[in-house]
Order: C-alpha cells, then sequence, then structure tokens
C-alpha cells in the first residue's frame, strides 16, 4: 500500500512506539498537521488568492487565532484580518434594518462553525487514522507497531474503532479490537493504579512513600481522556547536538 498518509502514519507510530512518552500516535500527527498548517497559514500561502478567498470565507476558530497570534507574525496575521474583516462588512451589509439583522445572524452562525485551519487539518487527518487501520490489515510488519504503542487517547480511540469497524470484515474486525484493547486495557490499569498513588501520596501515612511513577498521572489523564493537542510537536534535535 502506498499513499501520501503512509509514511507520517509510520513515523508517527514508530517514535510513539521507541518513546512512550511521545503519547498517543494520533495526537502526534494532529499536533504536525496543525503545526505545517499555521506555518502555510502565515507563510507562503497567505497571499495565493485561492487561499485568501477561503479564509475570508471561512475565518478561523479562536484556538487557532490564539495559536498565529503566539508565532508572533503580527504582520501576517493584519493582512489576512484586513481582508476578512472587509468581506464580512461587505457580507453583513443591507438596507432595510430587519433584513440587515436576519443576514447578519445568518451569516455570523456561519462563520462560528467554520475554521480554516480546522477544515484543512480534518481532511488529512480522517485519512490517516483511515490509513493506520488499512496499514494493520494489508502490512504485516504494521502490526506489531501498532501493538507497540503506549496508548491511544480515547477521542482518536474511538474514531479508529469506528473506521475499523466499516472497512474491517467481522474476522479481521474482532483480530484488530482485540489488539486494540490490549493497550488501552493495560495503559488504563497502570494510569488507574499510578493515580490511586498520587492520591495517596497526600495521606500522611505514606509520605515517607516514593511517588514512584505517579507524580504526572493527573496530566497523563487529561491526555488520556481528551487527548494531548494544540501545541506545536517537539522539534527533533540535529545529531552531534547537546543543547
Amino acid at each position: 500500500m502506498e499513499n501520501i498518509y503512509t509514511i507520517p502514519v509510520n513515523e508517527a507510530f514508530e517514535e510513539s512506539a521507541a518513546d512512550k512518552s511521545c503519547g498517543c500516535p494520533f495526537c502526534a500527527l494532529y499536533n504536525k498537521l496543525e503545526d505545517d498548517q499555521l506555518e502555510l497559514i502565515l507563510g507562503a500561502s497567505m497571499m495565493e488568492p485561492d487561499v485568501r478567498i477561503k479564509t475570508n470565507e471561512e475565518g478561523f476558530c479562536r484556538t487557532h487565532y490564539d495559536m498565529m497570534f503566539t508565532r508572533k507574525n503580527r504582520l501576517g496575521m493584519a493582512l489576512t484580518l484586513e481582508s476578512h474583516l472587509a468581506e464580512l462588512k461587505k457580507d453583513l451589509a443591507g438596507n432595510a434594518f430587519t433584513k440587515r439583522s436576519d443576514k447578519a445572524i445568518k451569516r455570523i452562525d456561519k462563520l462560528d462553525s467554520t475554521c480554516f485551519v480546522c477544515r484543512r487539518i480534518e481532511f488529512n487527518f480522517e485519512h490517516m487514522i483511515e490509513t493506520a487501520v488499512i496499514l494493520w490489515d494489508t502490512d504485516e510488519d504494521f502490526r506489531p507497531k501498532l501493538l507497540s504503542q503506549p496508548y491511544f487517547c480515547l477521542p482518536h480511540y474511538s474514531r479508529m474503532l469506528k473506521y475499523a469497524q466499516k472497512k474491517l470484515d467481522k474476522k479481521s474486525y474482532a483480530e484488530f479490537e482485540k489488539d486494540a484493547l490490549s493497550i488501552q486495557d493495560a495503559y488504563l490499569e497502570k494510569l488507574g493504579e499510578d493515580v490511586s498513588w498520587f492520591c495517596k501520596k497526600f495521606d500522611y501515612r505514606y509520605k515517607d512513600e516514593p511517588w514512584y511513577e505517579s507524580k504526572d498521572s493527573v496530566e497523563r489523564s487529561m491526555k488520556f481522556l481528551r487527548s494531548d493537542l494544540h501545541h506545536p510537536p517537539q522539534k527533533k534535535k540535529p545529531q552531534g547536538s547537546n543543547q
């Protein structure tokens, strides 16, 4: 199987298998897609007419406005906002007050449900989840990679299972579900133990006991339950670098 998603999916699964702190491979894939899209929209793509038409129409969600702002390219963001605001002014214009209000409500409701970056991420991310399932079904080398994952966050785990139900026959799905459940069950058991030990450490009777692996159990629980999204992926250090 060869498609544009095979390499990034394999790489993400390999990295999470090699370093458990990478967490859910789908979260890593999402963050990489998001980082790429934000780089593009504040870079060369910003002035492309077809891109500007779509950003004028869709705008951005608050999360991605905030992420664009923190990248400190205020001029790039301002240029995007300039044409977006001009387009909105035209869209919200009207003659009679009531007609203008109705038009404004309709346009604002539409704008509230769209984001240029979210849409672009979702298109590619959906295919990456599909690719992971297809690779498991068609590439024998991929199955050990899946079994070596530390965990899948619950939102992405659900999406993966839903696609597997549609794509795989009953026998294959049963095998896939067994593999996936073995990962989740093991992680959930360990996570529950770590959170319980974290709680016990606040009991004076356990104050002299070691923390073991429980210190970050609250953070890990949040990532497991609600994903670990909206932050740039860690940049790989150049070989030989001590920084």
